[in-house]
């Protein structure tokens, strides 16, 4: 996708990522534990300040956003949220692809967690290469191994 850019967040951009997170988040949250306004906002501030964020840019447009985190034992994916739009288009594959090169590079395994009410996220990262490593009583361990 050659028009897909990825930017750092700047404070300025703190309510799209919300309203993206929102957007294509809410449902699943509400499935887990009911969706609070003030506590998702408190969480949002505090993870927005403490996280790598992107904006996912297609063609000028911001479309979604990505949080991810490099150690020096792997790379966490935080957050991947596109606004519904813009799903099922192959950009969160795109960005993904990014970060598996960047992965790969540095010989890295790459981590994340999805809400077990979230199938269709399972199945995208499981498409990706991505192996069930553990869960918890609401999410799925996933991890898609260095030099795979």
């Amino acid at each position: 996708m050659d028009n897909l850019t990825l930017r750092d967040a700047g404070p300025e951009d703190s309510e799209f990522a919300y309203r993206v997170k929102k957007a294509a988040f809410k449902e699943s949250v509400e499935k887990v534990w009911g969706w609070n306004e003030e506590e998702q906002r408190q969480l949002h501030k505090k993870r927005f300040e403490a996280q790598d964020f992107r904006i996912i840019n297609l063609g000028g447009i911001d479309v979604g956003i990505l949080a991810m985190a490099i150690s020096p034992d792997c790379i966490k994916v935080n957050q991947l949220f596109l606004l519904p739009e813009h799903q099922s288009k192959g950009i969160g594959r795109s960005c993904m692809q990014l970060i598996i090169d960047k992965a790969l590079e540095m010989d890295l395994p790459i981590r994340l967690q999805v809400l077990k009410v979230n199938p269709r996220a399972q199945t995208f990262f499981l498409r990706l290469g991505f192996l069930t490593i553990g869960e918890t009583n609401t999410h799925i361990l996933l991890e898609r191994p260095s030099g795979k």
